[in-house]
């Protein structure tokens, strides 16, 4: 059942960090209580929407050098069987090559050491936030755009690695697209319906430091002409929320502190 939902972890709080590695020092208790807050003040602006379905962002990293706001892309959905709320995403293993899919509470998906207590939450179109419930809930669907082997930078037309908001972002194109069954299929519906990834640039030294420091980043996916030119193009949140707003498949963001 491809890795029993890579792994379905509940206990994920401790062990994984967006991309970083293990730490074994505990929050303190202010980042708790922080944490804790923002989650409150999520779950009572996802009550006030009235969706069943919404993409929720968070800051985990401080990327505003690369004029980016938020940093890890995920699903919330409504669990009317236990009056709560879930969160689905996919999250790198301590920095190592490869990652793993989640499903946590609200709490559990503010309990990281967050670069800045805030949500960015887009409300779905009805039609999508359809087609995404139930696979959602079900463990063996929500694996189908799933590639394990991690790259935090991975092209975003590729299969070879996978990062956490093109799990996402494919997955969501799977659900609109019933004829998109592989990564390589969902990729092509979101390259026809004009998903435009966001682009870094990034120099040669940058880039050696970086595929040689850390398992989880790799550019070997990445077109030559590309990566020479120092153009690495990757799925951010922001793009995708653009692109939501813009193709009429998600509201405006809301800012969730």
């Amino acid at each position: 059942m491809r890795r029993l939902l890579i792994g379905l972890l509940l206990l994920a709080t401790a062990a994984a960090h967006a991309g970083r590695p293990c730490e074994e020092r505990p929050l303190a208790v202010g980042d708790v209580e922080r944490g804790m807050h923002l989650a409150e003040a999520a779950r009572q602006r996802l009550d006030a929407s009235g969706a069943q379905v919404v993409m929720i962002g968070r800051v985990g990293q401080d990327l505003s050098q690369y004029g980016l706001h938020y940093s890890h892309l995920g699903f919330a959905y409504r669990d009317s069987e236990a009056s709560a709320w879930r969160v689905v995403h996919k999250l790198n293993d301590c920095g190592r090559a490869e990652a793993s899919l989640y499903r946590q509470g609200l709490g559990e998906f503010f309990l990281d050491r967050m670069q800045r207590y805030e949500a960015g939450i887009v409300v779905l179109a009805p039609d999508a936030q359809q087609k995404l419930l139930p696979l959602l809930r079900d463990n063996q669907r929500v694996t189908q755009w799933h590639t394990p082997a991690y790259s935090m930078l991975a092209y975003p037309w590729a299969t070879r690695y996978q990062q956490s908001n093109q799990w996402a972002l494919e997955t969501l194109a799977g659900a609109l697209e019933p004829a998109a069954t592989t990564r390589r299929q969902a990729q092509a519906w979101l390259q026809l319906h004009d998903y435009r990834p966001t682009t870094l640039r990034l120099g040669p030294l940058t880039r050696l430091g970086a595929r040689m420091t850390r398992a989880n980043i790799a550019f070997d996916d990445h077109p030559n002409d590309k990566r020479f030119s120092d153009r690495i193009e990757t799925v951010s949140v922001d793009s995708v929320f653009a692109w939501l707003q813009r193709s009429g498949l998600g509201a405006a963001t809301l800012a969730v502190y």
